[in-house]
């Protein structure tokens, strides 16, 4: 057995997608171990340790023989697993030049190594959604603009409203999505490095500076800029230990990312019902299959985006609650951080992927939409009908009227075509032709075919 090795078998929703891949705990070291080798170069670039030293902690760090396994149990006697790497990481880098041992993680502190260890992997895995939601978005406004027209019945409270179209509904969801998109490129371009030092001061990297350090404003200035740089991150204001706003941000922003994803999802499942089978996922040979119906075909992509919907919002709770950190550091508050990121941005990458699949192949059948529609018999479009009365009879006693003639249709099996033909009030207003355009769902759908053509103008 695999024993200690997470394998993904309880998260379908990640499992193999890139971002599971981007996450595992071998990438979490190497992105720590990244770290380190960027504020060695950083340091060496601005010449407060040697650039030969630099060059041999890189090397150590690509070509190592640490075993995360090893790091892992060594956290249990110092709380993070920074401690432990380091020590292996002095150890490999003595092996190959003695000398360069001594510049391994000088200056620096546990939370500068890991904190900037995350922002590097969060900055990754939020490139890859933003890029995903992007191909999403591109196949909602496919979708938006072939079916502007397909008329289908809103639902309000689960019931029939008023009638709409496919287009719109695909803009909606292609709105959310593109809204998502800008907030994680938003984020994803202020992820900062970590650099305080033990308690924020930067006492440390000062001191082993030297005479660099004289002016301790430009040298903090200096290194920020040159790590930064280093790593692909932004530069930091004030250090973060104990400030975790770039954790929050990435917590509130995977919830949102994860919900306007659910939001697709939902509704996908539910029109994807047997009663309903307005549209259905793609189903590629084995996909969706049951373990006991043959029949079956179950919508596997929309439920696996939805269960990561339902857990990024509470797993966020647990970064955004890392702002009440006490002190300059905080004891079990920032250790608490660590899954729940890497599961938000898991989970929400694992959403974004798995969103492309369902956008790309999405059924839609305007025949059974249309055929639901008509169920009612015209009710969808009552409201009309009582506008149109309005003139004649006022508005309380017109949709009195309509309201009473709904009823009989209802209680009598009619059409409201057929009801309302038969009503005196409404035949002394209206000519059966002009009653069954009112009650025409595809003549109602107010701005929608607008409204499509402004949403999908708006580029991705």
């Amino acid at each position: 057995m695999s024993g200690f090795l997470e394998t993904g078998l309880l998260s379908p929703v990640t499992a193999g997608t890139v971002a599971e891949g981007e996450l595992t705990d071998a990438a979490w070291l190497q992105a720590m171990l990244d770290a380190e080798v960027a504020l060695a170069a950083a340091q060496a670039d601005i010449g407060v340790l040697p650039r030969d030293a630099a060059d041999v902690i890189a090397k150590a760090a690509a070509a190592h023989d640490i075993d995360a396994r090893t790091v892992a149990l060594s956290a249990r006697e110092t709380a993070n697993p920074v401690v432990g790497l380091i020590k292996e990481l002095t150890r490999v880098v003595g092996e190959i030049d003695p000398r360069a041992a001594d510049y391994v993680h000088r200056g620096s502190t546990s939370q500068d190594i890991l904190d900037t260890g995350a922002m590097i992997l969060a900055k990754r895995v939020l490139e890859l959604v933003a890029t995903d939601l992007g191909y999403v978005g591109e196949a909602l406004a496919d979708l938006a603009a072939e079916h502007c027209g397909t008329v289908m019945a809103a639902r309000t409270l689960a019931v029939q409203a008023v009638p709409t179209t496919f287009g719109l509904k695909a803009s909606g969801w292609r709105e959310l999505v593109l809204d998502a998109r800008a907030r994680v490129l938003a984020v994803a371009d202020a992820l900062p490095v970590s650099l305080g030092g033990a308690a924020g001061t930067l006492a440390g990297y000062l001191e082993y500076a030297g005479p660099e350090g004289a002016d301790p404003g430009a040298f903090v200035e200096k290194l920020n800029a040159a790590f930064a740089r280093r790593t692909g991150l932004a530069e930091s204001g004030l250090p973060w230990h104990a400030l975790r706003a770039p954790i929050a941000d990435i917590g509130s922003t995977t919830a949102f990312v994860a919900g306007a994803l659910g939001k697709f999802a939902v509704d996908v499942l539910t029109l994807s019902r047997t009663e309903i089978a307005e549209l259905a996922e793609p189903a590629p040979p084995g996909r969706g299959i049951s373990s006991a119906m043959p029949h079956k075909r179950n919508p596997v992509l929309a439920t696996m985006i939805r269960s990561a919907a339902l857990q990024v919002p509470a797993l966020s709770v647990i970064l955004t609650q890392s702002l009440l950190s006490e002190d300059e550091r905080s004891a079990g508050g920032w250790h608490a951080e660590w899954l729940a990121l890497r599961e938000c941005l898991r989970l929400t990458g694992g959403a974004a992927q798995t969103a492309v699949d369902l956008s790309r192949g999405l059924q839609v059948r305007p025949e059974r939409m249309s055929d639901n529609l008509a169920l009612l018999g015209g009710q969808p479009s009552a409201e009309r009908l009582s506008a149109a009365l309005t003139p004649r009879l006022g508005k309380g006693p017109a949709k009195s009227v309509v309201s009473a003639v709904v009823d009989h249709a209802v209680t009598a099996g009619l059409s409201l075509r057929d009801a309302s033909a038969a009503h005196p009030e409404i035949a002394a207003c209206l000519s059966r032709a002009e009653i069954d355009e009112l009650l025409n769902p595809k003549t109602y759908v107010g701005a929608a075919g607008q409204l499509v053509e402004a949403a999908i103008t708006r580029l991705i």
